[in-house]
């Protein structure tokens, strides 16, 4: 019985979630705040995650620049969805570290935020996450996660 359950943990770790599955974390474990970001699962994977941050005039800043803080907190919302799809499911974790690097100001287009998991333990998770302007060649910024897994 233990190795018919380990195999079926195994199992449930290799698979991706689905583009539905990641959105229904999204809906269900993040702040209104965030929601309000208006991010959306482009593509999910084994050990990654892409998410649409749209543009809005409302997060921009003097110059007419999406703010750091919305590009921080769509790479770090990027992140749970990485990780629960390197998990196969959505669990409790928080965030320890994130580093970011803004690279060049997005105005008047959407960035598609790109978040690969780049090691994943039993209690934390690292990650690299491409921020980049949809058409652009190169990323407006770039940042690194680490999580702690709680549960």
């Amino acid at each position: 019985m233990a190795v018919t359950s380990g195999l079926v943990a195994a199992t449930m770790k290799a698979m991706a979630l689905t583009r539905a599955e990641a959105e229904k974390i999204l809906a269900d474990h993040f702040a209104p705040w965030v929601l309000g970001l208006g991010l959306t699962v482009e593509d999910t994977g084994e050990r990654h995650a892409v998410l649409r941050l749209p543009w809005s005039d409302a997060l921009a800043r003097d110059g007419g620049g999406i703010s750091g803080q919305a590009l921080m907190a769509a790479a770090d919302t990027a992140t749970v969805i990485a990780v629960a799809c390197a998990r196969g499911a959505y669990g409790p974790m928080t965030t320890v570290q994130q580093s970011t690097t803004f690279q060049r100001p997005v105005t008047g287009a959407d960035v598609l935020v790109d978040a690969r998991v780049t090691k994943l333990g039993r209690r934390m998770a690292f990650a690299d996450i491409t921020l980049t302007a949809e058409g652009a060649e190169e990323p407006a910024a770039r940042a690194s996660t680490v999580y702690a897994l709680l549960g």
